[in-house]
């Protein structure tokens, strides 16, 4: 842990006079939790931006965070800050165009991260590439500076390492993961009841949504690569929204000879984001062919080709980086 870097970080927090914490795009349970966690600690000198325009909302999942649906959203914030925080933001494309001004504008920009592809694009970078979760980092940030974890931040940082561990069944589940969510839980979270909240709570539409998605994925190569792909129809509908899509590549990934799962959707016409599982493929190097990121074992890319011509270039890549 670098406390040269650490001790810039808060000094730039203590000076700032206005603070905007951001989400990376397409928000997940780790930088929600995070952002929500560093919100608390802040309080009224920060505000959280969740990159979705005001009519998607706060994800449905999510909304028992604290503080959650006090967030700005594209369509409401402004350029008035001089501090802006990126958590669990793997790359600066993850960072879309309104907030990305912002971004580029703001004196001084602050990275916190476990992406081991981070790059380090804001002026102070502090990225644990062997953290779990941006979740992860963030507790041990906050145990070296001395800041006092409250029971509600003790929630938001739960969520961040218990989804990104997917329920600490991944392979980056460590040793001091588990001691960091047992201090967790220490300090009151009530594991059980989040777990549900996170995992066993979906709306209908989303059920039937990934059933109908699941149905009609194709497996190629022997079985061992499952690709669904999701048009901006079904989207439609199930009066679906990108949270409707976690977990599909996940359910695919457990089919017994799937070695690879990738889950491909239609953005516009132009664009399709793809994200990739695996258990044994470093899926890392698929998407490095297309500027994407991530981990070995969950990465993902957009495309900016239609879907049937970057369902080609992705099968291409993947057979590509099989047969090596």
């Amino acid at each position: 842990m670098d406390k040269n870097i650490l001790n810039r970080i808060f000094d730039e927090i203590r000076h700032a006079e206005k603070i905007l914490i951001l989400s990376h795009v397409n928000p997940d349970g780790d930088t929600l939790g995070s952002m929500c966690a560093l919100k608390l600690f802040l309080k009224d000198k920060a505000d959280a931006l969740i990159q979705t325009s005001a009519g998607a909302g706060v994800p449905e999942t999510y909304k028992f965070l604290p503080e959650i649906t006090l967030s700005k959203n594209l369509d409401t914030v402004q350029d008035i800050y001089d501090l802006v925080i990126a958590v669990d933001v793997a790359s600066i494309d993850r960072i879309v165009q309104k907030a990305r001004q912002i971004f580029d504008n703001a004196k001084m920009t602050i990275n916190i991260d476990h992406h081991k592809t981070n790059n380090g694009y804001a002026k102070l970078n502090y990225v644990i590439g062997e953290a779990s979760s941006a979740g992860e980092v963030l507790y041990n940030i906050f145990k070296a500076q001395n800041v006092e974890i409250t029971k509600e931040m003790a929630d938001c940082l739960y969520v961040s390492i218990l989804t990104d561990t997917g329920g600490f069944r991944y392979e980056n589940t460590k040793p001091e993961t588990l001691e960091i969510a047992a201090n967790l839980i220490k300090l009151g979270v009530d594991n059980a009841d989040i777990t549900k909240k996170c995992y066993n709570k979906k709306a209908k539409n989303m059920v039937l949504f990934q059933a109908h998605i699941i149905s009609k994925t194709k497996f190629l190569l022997n079985n061992t690569v499952a690709i669904a792909s999701i048009t901006e129809n079904d989207f439609k509908k199930f009066n679906a929204n990108n949270e409707y899509t976690e977990g599909i590549a996940e359910t695919l990934r457990t089919i017994k000879t799937v070695e690879i799962s990738a889950v491909l959707k239609e953005s516009d016409n132009q664009t399709t984001k793809v994200s990739l599982r695996s258990d044994n493929v470093d899926v890392c190097e698929i998407v490095k062919k297309f500027n994407g990121g991530g981990h070995i074992h969950a990465a993902g890319c957009t495309i900016k080709k239609p879907l049937s011509i970057a369902y080609e270039l992705l099968v291409c890549e993947i057979e590509r980086c099989l047969k090596l």
